[in-house]
């Protein structure tokens, strides 16, 4: 299958989607009477059937599936709950801010980890510069989209991610592998989108997300759901969340008081029926006796549970 066209057809129809906002321009300036957003994000409904993944027509299955099904597939990780319903990498974000505190973004750094990307779930500023980094030893190769709902997808780069070639010394230093060489990209989209995805051409379960600031009042909610927004400037606002799993914004006006906290919580619908063309299948095409004598996939990391 042609990972490529899968991807495109997955940010395009499925997950892309555009905030289709105006430019807006943004003054930095020294605030002394903030406020504070701060809520929940959930999720009702259950979790959502997974992407899934048959590891025996991907490259380096044995390796890759020591996060695995223990049935020889590998599920797309994306929908996160943690107590209380709370939902992991939601992006809570404030539209169309005047002015406010410096527009400061953290350095963007993903990890290949066990053939996963870490974080899952980013926030960039336009034209900033990306670190992908190998910790596996096996190589990737990473493909860049930029996606808006109506446009399509369009590609940012595609570019190979080598592993360390002295993989004899790993361990070394407390990792499990050292760290092969780092590639760099800009990260620029047209205008009107916002949303880019990561995703590997050898390993299409792999996925990270990126979500591109307008300014600087944005959080990401960890596994209890929780985020918090500081030093707002007193005003009506309008609050956004955005999961990479879900098919919209939902958004909701806000008013911050000077050194005040407000409360805005998210409730999100888990998405029904089947969310992919890929899915585990009962008795596949490909099984696991297809392996090379001596190859086993055991899920020694984590056991993925449907």
């Amino acid at each position: 299958m042609n990972w490529r066209l899968f991807v495109i057809g997955i940010v395009g129809i499925g997950f892309g989607i555009s905030l289709a906002s105006p430019a807006w321009s943004y003054d930095e300036i020294k605030v002394t009477n903030g406020g504070t957003i701060q809520g929940k994000v959930t999720l009702e409904g259950g979790k959502p059937r997974p992407m899934a993944f048959n590891l025996v027509t991907i490259p380096d299955p044995v390796f890759c599936g020591t996060i695995s099904t223990g049935t020889g597939w590998r599920l797309v990780e994306d929908f996160i709950i943690g107590p209380q319903k709370g939902l992991k990498d939601v992006v809570v974000m404030l539209k169309n801010v005047k002015k406010g505190k410096a527009f400061t973004v953290p350095k963007v750094q993903i990890e290949s980890i066990d053939c996963d990307f870490i974080p899952f779930v980013n926030v960039i500023k336009d034209r900033d510069v990306i670190e992908v980094v190998n910790m596996d030893p096996v190589q990737h190769d990473i493909q860049g989209y930029e996606t808006a709902r109506k446009r399509g997808a369009r590609v940012l780069f595609n570019r190979p991610l080598p592993m360390n070639p002295y993989l004899e010394l790993a361990g070394l230093f407390g990792k499990k592998y050292m760290a092969g060489e780092p590639m760099r990209e800009k990260i620029h989209l047209r205008k009107g989108r916002n949303i880019f995805v990561m995703q590997c051409g050898f390993h299409p379960y792999m996925f990270s997300w990126g979500l591109v600031a307008e300014n600087p009042y944005f959080s990401i909610t960890k596994e209890d759901g929780k985020f918090s927004i500081t030093d707002v400037p007193p005003g009506e606002y309008i609050l956004t969340a955005w999961h990479p799993g879900m098919k919209k914004f939902i958004e909701q006006p806000v008013t911050v008081k000077a050194k005040s906290s407000t409360k805005a919580n998210f409730v999100y619908q888990s998405p029904q029926g089947r969310r992919s063309a890929h899915e585990i299948e009962k008795n596949p095409r490909f099984g696991l006796e297809l392996l090379k004598e001596g190859e086993v996939i055991v899920p020694s990391i984590r056991l993925q549970i449907p």
